[in-house]
């Protein structure tokens, strides 16, 4: 059964296996094992991202495309879900064709960006994503009467995802249940629902043919397979499976703004999260957007720690101080880069091997 619902792609190392279980039963059960409202921020944004790391790895990892226009389809879904909520009113109706919505547009997005310009090499066809991407960004915050510019929209979503609704009285196991933790479940349970789709995507005849196509596509035309056709719709799923994971994020922070779905820093941690974990594999997407966003969130608080504890030592008190976290992040992706070279599930895997 399980390995059914894990498409027949097993972890395939003990390790790798403890450390997925270790993250599903830790995000699954985030509201009672990390009390706190920090602690499930924490975990929703990292099953948002895991479902988005995924659908950029199904696009680079598996098709072989170099895109730097994802967050455009994480912007569109988010973006077409805020503006369903904020037109029409927090109505389950406006929640459902909200995304909807956002997941054709980017769909129609893609299939146009794939029919016109996956026919050209692999360079040109990153700096083509760049453009557009960049243009839309620019588009959205122009577009002030719609989008709300660089400020965003805020809206509001049904009653019974939000903190004022109480599903019951009593807490349990010292939690409350209220809107918000309705709305923590709402996002990982379709955060799981995505992946497992994902998994078996990439375990198709589909998928096993888009790994043809990334290894040899002249090789792979040469005997029959439509290359074009088979990366035109991996570019459409991937933004799909983008579009969606923005409509969570909208739907959980109740606001969408160009920095929270369309900035290039969004999308260099994508990459980042794609190469710490493993290219070509769905896994790698949960253990790298894990651990990047835990460092992300927690990185600044322990480096303020480790500063308070040994202020008696000047020099390494200073090279620990809280406002150099991102050195020292970028210090732990180069380190991951050089001991993983194909990311951490490629080396367990490989060290099981």
């Amino acid at each position: 059964m399980l390995t059914r619902l894990l498409s027949g792609d097993t972890p395939r190392s003990g390790l790798l296996t403890a450390l997925l279980l270790i993250v599903l039963i830790s995000l699954a059960f985030a509201p009672f094992l990390f009390p706190g409202i920090r602690s499930l921020e924490t975990a929703a944004r990292i099953c948002i991202f895991i479902v988005l790391v995924a659908s950029y790895d199904l696009l680079l990892g598996y098709a072989g495309i170099v895109s730097f226009a994802h967050t455009m389809f994480f912007g569109i879904g988010a973006y077409g879900t805020a503006l369903a909520l904020s037109t029409t009113g927090p109505g389950y109706g406006a929640l459902i064709w909200g995304t909807a919505a956002g997941a054709v547009v980017a769909a129609v997005f893609a299939l146009a960006i794939g029919l016109f310009s996956l026919r050209v090499k692999a360079i040109f066809f990153a700096m083509v994503m760049l453009a557009v991407a960049s243009a839309f960004a620019v588009f959205v915050s122009q577009m002030s009467w719609l989008t709300g510019g660089e400020d965003g929209l805020n809206y509001k979503i049904p009653r019974e995802l939000t903190p004022a609704f109480k599903l019951i009285d009593e807490k349990i196991l010292g939690v409350r249940v209220n809107g918000k933790l309705l709305a923590y479940y709402l996002v990982f349970f379709v955060s799981a629902i995505l992946f497992l789709v994902m998994l078996r995507i990439v375990n198709s005849p589909f998928g096993r043919t888009l790994k043809a196509v990334r290894d040899n596509a002249f090789r792979a035309e040469a005997i029959g397979y439509r290359v074009v056709w088979y990366r035109t719709t991996a570019t459409i799923l991937s933004a799909v499976m983008a579009a969606l994971a923005g409509s969570l994020l909208a739907i959980w922070l109740r606001y969408t703004g160009p920095a929270t779905t369309l900035s290039m820093e969004i999308m260099i941690d994508i990459l980042l999260m794609v190469v710490i974990g493993g290219m070509g594999t769905l896994y790698g997407a949960v253990l790298g957007a894990t651990l990047f966003i835990l460092a992300q969130t927690y990185l600044q608080t322990l480096m303020g720690v480790a500063a308070d504890a040994t202020s008696a030592v000047p020099l390494f008190s200073t090279l620990v101080a809280p406002e150099r976290w991102l050195l020292w992040l970028g210090v732990l992706f180069i380190l991951s880069v050089y001991f993983f070279p194909s990311g951490i599930v490629g080396r367990l895997r490989a060290g099981r091997a």
